[in-house]
């Protein structure tokens, strides 16, 4: 009993998805002596539904998937889980699958509003008894209830995507899975480098002539192309890449381990896709984008970086992405770095 109060107490003191995650595995791997747990979300990518870990035990210790740059596994389709499927199509809370090696898994799907976005996987040699997998229920009922709580604080509520708020926490552990060890600020050799090695990005992106949506249709239908656009953004970017709004008509992306060439393409094609979208009564919309390189630079240095590129694509065109150091180092923007200080105003 005191060992399931202890675990009680560290999965309701947490106050993110990530922490939340790691307790649930320590939880359940202490209380029922599982072999494996492992936190899995479920994610739409181009019409496909995809599972991936995002917590799970490693030599005795929990690892993070958020905590690393380089992602090992960016997702499996679900078509290979078929006993998940099957528990999600009943509408199941618990469903066991035997291996062929003899494992026993649990499949447990998190139901949050009729729809499911995660789910754990308990492995055991062995079967539970009744006590135990009482104990795994209860946890399960604490998680599924803090999963909605931190939901309710972390997601914009007309779009669903990250607030502003969860902005800086998820910033600054990006940055501290990129960081090497003792890393001072990078030198202009450095960040050239980012043209050819895989990197970390930040983008700002902007809907085109939002306030002429919102006095020519009503606020109603610019609700509605804010709604659009933010179901274009996740359908466009991977599921261990970031999308927040950031408030208004102002979204906010950070790419993960990618390069250069590679951030780009994947930024115009999301440019591409918002243009030949369909809005209802609005017809055509457009988006303009800047993105910077996360490099070892404070947070408020990479957004202004972001945001004088998104003003350049503003200023000439719009419906265009551009990229900072490739502006500056054309000579189209000036830098305002001097003395490793920003100056903004």
């Amino acid at each position: 009993m005191e060992a399931l109060l202890k675990h009680l107490i560290d999965i309701t003191c947490q106050r993110d998805h990530t922490l939340l995650n790691s307790s649930v595995v320590s939880a359940l791997q202490a209380l029922t002596g599982a072999e494996q747990v492992r936190v899995h979300e479920l994610f739409r990518f181009r019409h496909q539904l995809f599972v991936q870990p995002k917590a799970w035990l490693q030599n005795g210790a929990v690892v993070l998937a958020e905590d690393s740059t380089q992602i090992e596994n960016q997702g499996e389709p679900i078509s290979r889980f078929p006993s998940l499927i099957s528990a999600i199509r009943d509408r199941q809370n618990c469903v066991e699958e035997m291996t062929a090696a003899g494992a026993r898994i649990l499949w447990l799907p998190i139901w949050l509003n009729d729809k499911v976005s995660t789910c754990l996987e308990v492995t055991n040699p062995a079967p539970y008894c009744d006590n135990t997998l009482r104990v795994l229920e209860g946890i399960l009922g604490v998680y599924r209830n803090y999963q909605s709580i931190l939901d309710y604080s972390e997601r914009d509520s007309l779009t669903g995507l990250l607030n502003r708020k969860t902005f800086d926490e998820k910033f600054s552990r990006l940055l501290a899975a990129s960081a090497p060890e003792g890393a001072p600020h990078e030198s202009e050799d450095e960040r050239r480098h980012h043209a050819k090695a895989a990197s970390q990005w930040l983008a700002v992106v902007d809907i085109d002539h939002f306030k002429r949506v919102n006095d020519q249709f009503g606020h109603l239908y610019g609700d509605e192309v804010l709604i659009l656009v933010a179901n274009l953004l996740r359908s466009s970017f991977r599921a261990h890449d970031r999308v927040f709004r950031f408030g208004g008509e102002e979204f906010v992306v950070l790419l993960r381990s990618t390069t250069l060439e590679e951030a780009h393409r994947i930024f115009e094609r999301f440019r591409i896709s918002v243009e030949q979208h369909a809005f209802p009564q609005v017809g055509q919309v457009t988006v303009s984008l800047g993105f910077a390189c996360i490099t070892q630079e404070s947070p408020v240095v990479i957004l202004g970086h972001a945001d004088q590129a998104l003003y350049y694509a503003k200023e000439n065109g719009r419906n265009r992405v551009c990229y900072y150091d490739g502006l500056v180092s054309s000579g189209l923007l000036h830098s305002e770095m001097a003395n490793d200080t920003v100056e903004f105003f």
